[in-house]
This record gives structure tokens, C-alpha cells and sequence, in this order.
């Protein structure tokens, strides 16, 4: 089979697209034949060696956790899952960027009724870590929270699923994909300089929680605009988080088959929606990671193996 690899930590260039032997289900485990994967940008630091100290790459290494597509083989004790199934799920063994997966059972979720593969094949990151850093700061209904990089993979499903706590949400994102947040029920506030002065009269001067999706000082922003270190949550700036107390609850908080389910539900019922911004075939994955890390993506990109 076809399976994205790199040999070295380094930039795009060392991507590539090999031939690899098709990897076997083991007990607990199916193989499954992969139509859509996401790809995150904490895949870009991995690759790069920045976060090695975290999580170490063993060489050749794989890539690639959220998945979905069909069950072709099952091994011996699976239980919940059958040859022929559509599903979606993940997998921690950096191996989904490939055309075959093999996934424990417990990792995967039926695919619901009308949800597309794209979809279904780019949630399990964005979607689970959107859902903890909600959680992490528990917007109520007479409370004002502020979203970093509100059009983007995380940021764009966390502010609906804020709005759906009943919350008022400003989301911070370019001009161009304020319509986007508008018609979402939330309140767009253009980034960059004097940004702070911004939110502050489009929220009249209170501001009760922060969910920073980008990272780049927005939890100094936060404590600027006096919003308290416990109702401050950042997937990415660790260390700003661990002077004032700020949480970094992630995609780890909420790493599992059934949240994963609930939210698939919600985006095949229309009740959340998961902006695909591109997709690209396999071979081309360097072209997907370049797109990536220009930063500005509305929403995911997905490989089709």
C-alpha cells in the first residue's frame, strides 16, 4: 500500500509517499481502508523535531491520526465493528496518512447517515480538542468569550459549539471570513494591532472567558482584557498558560470513540458545521502540509488516499 513517511525531522520536503507492506489487524483490531484523513498542524511540528522532546519520532515514521472509511479486515476479539462498516475514529500511531490503517476497535464510531467522507475523516482532531477547550473555560449563557483564530480548524467548530452553550462568542479572524462567523451567531473582530481595544467595544468592556486556538500572545491578551486564568484556555502557547495559571486542555481531554460520536452526529444532522477548506490525493501531500502552514486556512484539509 501507499503510506505518507519521513526518514529525518526537516521541513515538507522530507514527505514522502512510499510503498509499504499492509499492515495485518491484531486482536481488539481491523484494518481499514482509508477514504479520508486530516491533517493538523501539530503533525508539522512533529515532523520538525519541535516537539520531540513531548513526543519523539521513531524513524521511518508514519503520520496522521484522524481517519475514516470502510472496515476490510478484522482480527480475532473485536467487538462493536464488522467487515463492511463505515466508520470514523483515530489512531496514535501516526499512521492514517496512508491508503490501509489498522485502528483498535475501541477507536472507532459508526459513520452516521449523510455525513461525507471529508467530514468524517478530519473530526476526530479539531473536533475533540474544540470540544475540551470549551469545556475547559464552561461558557453559561450571560457570558462573553472571545475565540483566537475563529476560522480555522479548531477555532471555527469551538465557536459553535460555544454558541451553543448559549454564550456570546467574538471571533477573531481576518475580514474575509467574517460573514462566515456572522452568519454563525457570532460577533467577527479583526486581529492584529489594537486588537485588544477592538474586542473590548464589541463586548462592552467585559470579557468573562478565552479560548486561544493560534497561539502568538493571546493569553497575555486575555489576562490584558481581565479575564480570569482559570476561564483562560490555550491549545498551544504551554508555556504563556503555565505563568498565569491559564488551562491548555486539548485534543488528550477529550480523546475518545464517544465524544468523537456526538459530535459526528451534531455535523450529520446540520447542527455543527466542519468547514473542509481543501482536499488533496496522497501524492500530494507536501502540497497539503504547504497550504497548512501558511496559517490562514478556513477550516480543514483533508488527504484522499
Amino acid at each position: 500500500m501507499k503510506a505518507v513517511r519521513f526518514h529525518e525531522y526537516g521541513g515538507i520536503d522530507v514527505l514522502r509517499v512510499e510503498e509499504v507492506e499492509r499492515p495485518a489487524p491484531g486482536p481488539g483490531q481491523v484494518l481499514v481502508e482509508v477514504r479520508a484523513a486530516g491533517i493538523q498542524p501539530g503533525e508539522t511540528m512533529i515532523r520538525k523535531g519541535a516537539r520531540h522532546g513531548r513526543w519523539p519520532a521513531t524513524f521511518p515514521s508514519g503520520q496522521g491520526s484522524d481517519l475514516a472509511g470502510v472496515v476490510v479486515e478484522a482480527g480475532p476479539q473485536v467487538r462493536g465493528v464488522a467487515v463492511g462498516d463505515e466508520v470514523l475514529g483515530f489512531t496514535h500511531h501516526r499512521a492514517s496518512h496512508a491508503e490501509f490503517v489498522v485502528v483498535d476497535d475501541v477507536n472507532l464510531t459508526s459513520l452516521p447517515k449523510g455525513l461525507s467522507w471529508d467530514v468524517a475523516g478530519s473530526l476526530y482532531v479539531a473536533g475533540t480538542t474544540a470540544y475540551a477547550t470549551v469545556f475547559a473555560v464552561d461558557p453559561q449563557p450571560a457570558d462573553t468569550v472571545v475565540v483566537s483564530g475563529a476560522a480555522g480548524g479548531v477555532g471555527s467548530l469551538a465557536v459553535q459549539l460555544a454558541r451553543r452553550r448559549g454564550a456570546t462568542v467574538i471571533g477573531l479572524a481576518s475580514e474575509q471570513n467574517h460573514a462566515w462567523l456572522k452568519d454563525r451567531g457570532a460577533i467577527p473582530v479583526e486581529y492584529g494591532q489594537d486588537v485588544a481595544e477592538r474586542i473590548r467595544q464589541a463586548s462592552g468592556g467585559n470579557v468573562d472567558a478565552f479560548i486561544d486556538t493560534f497561539g502568538d500572545g493571546y493569553v497575555d491578551l486575555a489576562m490584558e482584557l481581565d479575564v480570569r486564568p482559570e476561564r483562560i484556555n490555550t491549545i498551544s502557547d504551554w508555556q504563556a498558560a503555565a505563568k498565569v495559571g491559564a488551562r491548555t486542555y486539548g485534543e488528550g481531554a477529550a480523546a475518545c470513540a464517544v465524544v468523537l460520536g456526538e459530535l459526528a452526529r451534531l455535523a450529520a444532522r446540520g447542527e455543527l458545521e466542519v468547514p473542509i477548506a481543501r482536499t488533496y490525493p496522497l501524492e500530494r501531500v507536501r502540497d497539503a502540509f504547504r497550504e497548512l502552514e501558511r496559517r490562514h486556512t478556513h477550516g480543514k484539509i483533508v488527504l484522499r488516499p
